[in-house]
């Protein structure tokens, strides 16, 4: 663990400059708003190493597979979202020196992420090599109101010399990323220019041709004078830039705003981007800096309003969760269909910035009680888009008749995944598409939804399902072989149990939706029936029949569900008996030894049981993480928040608030040493279960809402606010009693400790707290 950061309410800060700790920091303190996103890499020049990043959603490069032994069925290419042309820096002369914070000493370093307002700021003293020293301030963010803009205040300060001080704000297009399989830029040049006060830089990606265009307008003042000296215009190949030195004296401030408008042919024609580029810089510099930051804090402050959990009494689980939210909402806004949530956000490379199955497990609880329905409507028409080649995907496995097989790892449906382990055996992924479907119908009432999109997507995940199940002749029942469950320290097992019983679910709830849309709308039935050559006589009596027989596997002695077949095959050493030098396993051991070993990477039976919660009593959920937890290791992001939330079922607060805090605190604290290469933005979503569905006990069945809330002992209050059937609601918690508060025009009825309580439109309710 890394504990270098102040415990803060709305802040991360960071006091002292440590390059040890730097490129954690860049992940940490990131920015970005659903279109585009920045690391917090230094605006001036940083010659210690650092992952410069800047990403644009949605932007992405096919970079060709690299496997030491091809197998049919691989895909040629790994999508990576491409680190873009750099739109933040500004070099920092004084007297011809470079300001550079790896070989200048600093003092009163200061580095603070404003959640509540969503900006970066920085202070430090910088002591030169001959003793000069300066004052410096950077403050930026990447704009929520205005999404094609970010901007930046620069500002230095001499304290004991008067002297030559030089900024350099450029655009550079010369960017590498640091996980391209074969060291190979991705980017072109189609044009750059550069005037007094303004440049642009208009790149396009090799390959697919995405284009993407960068503007700049900068303005230098003196003690908020503005100078009316022209800057130097600069361009060297893939680089454009403005210079603008001036005479400082000690004292004086002298500061440089820049402007920056990002486009890209996501939303522009090709032709037109160049204009489409300087038309969004132009528009936010007359805007200017102050005003832009205050439209930007506006929206901040209305994501906060719906989004907020507040705790009292603990500091730093405040902070852990407010860090969290605040970097889903950057990531993820939910206006463009064609988007979707990369486990690392724009916060660093790792996985390629991809879709996986962690959107429709994590983040869509998440945004359905927190954002408009349309929110995570989008995020499942996203998968309905891709309903073609996810067939297209199972097809190149052998599978056919419009089984379709979602991909583990994809930008636009096309499986880009190339461990074999995951990208043919971990196909658990297609149930969690399909449970986010009926988890969105049951939070919203939209059962339209199933007509237009949803069911054509349950046909295809429920053939493949159909057509992946192999009969047992010896035990007289459908089994499913060769997988990797959620847990991926097991490979190539038989009956994995979550994949097995989410198999068994997703054939129930396709059958029940085939009911649900004839019923709603017998036009559309026979249009899809037709669309997708559906046989109901033959292919429902199958899926029944699987329904019926399919092993599950379970430990009648333990009486807990086996997580595959030979798990008590394994030599069982708890995780408490590792040596902690060795920890985390996958950084010390190797991979047959892992596989070897009984220990869990994540949550896995306990997944499912977590997804079926309602099927189990209280004392089935208890063996069963009794038993699970002790070998769980939790080397993935995705596992403390689902053994925080059981934990609350089953009455553990201690381990429940001991896995809370994990999951909240896992970027900021680096639990996993692995900070420095992206923060785990799809996990961020689990720190908000965690509260909401772990200690407030939220849960949703039969078309009720239920809320069962407990609160920790470190704890004196809490509240967080969600929306039910278009209700919206907060809800208040402390030791004496829970509040109701309806901020809904019509009245909400819901279950309090399996009490049904009714709230007026915009009164409230107390309950005596359980």
């Amino acid at each position: 663990m890394k504990e270098y950061l102040k415990h803060d309410e709305w802040c991360i800060i960071e006091e002292g400059f440590n390059p040890e700790y730097h490129q954690s920091s860049e992940s940490i303190f990131s920015l970005g708003n659903g279109k585009m996103g920045q690391r917090a890499n230094f605006e001036e020049s940083y010659s210690g190493p650092s992952l410069q990043g800047s990403y644009i959603a949605g932007i992405y490069y096919p970079d060709k597979t690299r496997v030491g032994w091809w197998k049919n069925g691989y895909p040629e290419y790994f999508a990576k979202v491409l680190n873009s042309p750099n739109w933040i820096g500004i070099d920092v002369q004084i007297d011809g020196h470079h300001l550079d914070l790896y070989t200048c000493k600093t003092e009163n370093f200061k580095r603070t992420l404003n959640m509540k307002e969503g900006y970066l700021l920085r202070e430090f003293t910088a002591i030169l090599d001959d003793g000069k020293q300066l004052q410096v301030s950077a403050k930026r963010f990447v704009s929520m109101a205005d999404t094609e803009n970010g901007a930046i205040r620069y500002s230095v300060t001499p304290i004991n010399f008067n002297g030559k001080i030089a900024f350099t704000a450029y655009l550079d297009g010369d960017v590498v990323n640091e996980d391209a399989n074969y060291d190979e830029k991705f980017w072109n040049i189609v044009d750059m220019q550069a005037h007094a006060g303004e440049a642009y830089l208009l790149t396009e990606t090799k390959k697919l041709g995405f284009r993407a265009g960068f503007g700049m307008k900068v303005l230098a003042r003196i003690n908020n004078t503005e100078l009316t000296s022209t800057p130097e215009v600069l361009k060297k190949e893939a680089w454009v830039a403005n210079r603008i030195e001036h005479e400082v004296k000690e004292g004086e401030c002298y500061s440089i705003d820049k402007i920056v408008g990002v486009t890209s042919s996501l939303n522009y024609e090709k032709g037109a981007l160049l204009e489409a580029t300087k038309n969004a810089t132009s528009s936010a510099w007359e805007k200017g800096f102050d005003t832009l930051l205050e439209d930007h804090i506006k929206v901040w402050a209305e994501k906060w309003v719906l989004s907020d959990i507040r705790i009292k009494g603990d500091v730093a689980a405040q902070q852990g969760i407010r860090f969290n939210i605040f970097h889903l909402n950057q990531t993820y806004t939910g206006e463009d269909e064609r988007l979707n949530i990369g486990p690392k956000g724009f916060t660093g490379e790792k996985y390629g910035g991809s879709t996986y199955w962690d959107t429709e497990a994590y983040c869509v609880p998440f945004f359905i009680a927190t954002a408009p329905a349309q929110v995570t409507r989008n995020l499942l028409i996203y998968r309905y888009k891709h309903l073609d080649n996810a067939i297209k995907n199972a097809e190149k496995l052998g599978f056919k008749d419009g089984a379709a097989l979602y991909p583990m790892v994809t930008m636009n449906g096309e499986e880009c995944h190339n461990e074999w382990e995951i990208t043919f055996e971990e196909i658990h992924r297609n149930g969690a598409i399909a449970f986010a479907i009926h988890n969105y119908i049951r939070h919203t009432n939209d059962e339209a939804y199933l007509s237009e999109y949803g069911l054509e997507v349950l046909l295809g995940i429920a053939r493949f399902w159909s057509q992946r199940v192999s009969f047992s002749e010896e035990r007289q029942k459908y089994m499913i072989l060769g997988v990797t469950g959620p847990n991926e320290y097991e490979n190539n097992v038989n009956n994995n149990w979550y994949t097995n019983k989410m198999a068994v679910w997703c054939l129930k709830y396709t059958i029940e939706a085939l009911e649900k849309v004839k019923a709603m709308n017998e036009q559309r039935y026979n249009e899809l029936l037709n669309k997708t050559s559906f046989q109901y006589n033959k292919e429902v009596p199958r899926w029944k029949a699987i329904i019926e027989n399919m092993h599950l596997p379970y430990n009648e002695q333990l009486q807990v569900f086996m997580q595959q077949d030979n798990y008590m095959d394994k030599e069982q050493i708890l995780a408490s008996e590792l040596n902690p030098a060795e920890r985390p396993i996958n950084q010390y051991w190797s991979w047959d030894r892992i596989l070897r070993s009984c220990y869990i990477k994540q949550a896995d039976t306990l997944q499912g049981i977590y997804v079926f919660e309602e099927e189990f009593d209280t004392e089935t959920i208890k063996r069963n993480f009794e038993f699970y937890e002790p070998r769980t290791v939790h080397e993935s992001s995705l596992s403390p928040c689902v053994h925080s939330v059981l934990a609350a079922k089953i009455g553990d607060f201690e381990k429940a608030y001991e896995m809370y805090l994990r999951t909240s605190r896992l970027d900021i604290d680096d639990y996993n040493h692995e900070a420095h290469e992206g923060l785990h933005i799809t996990s961020m979503a689990g720190t908000w279960m965690s509260i909401v569905e772990g200690f407030g006990g939220k849960r949703v069945h039969d078309g009720q809402l239920y809320l069962n809330p407990i609160i920790p002992k470190q704890w004196s209050e809490y509240s967080f606010r969600i929306s039910f059937m278009g209700n919206d609601m907060e809800v208040i918690v402390n030791e004496k009693e829970v509040s109701i508060l309806s901020h809904s025009a019509t009245a909400i009825e819901l279950m309090v400790y399996n009490e049904k309580v009714k709230v007026d439109a915009g009164q409230s309710i107390a309950v005596k707290t359980r």
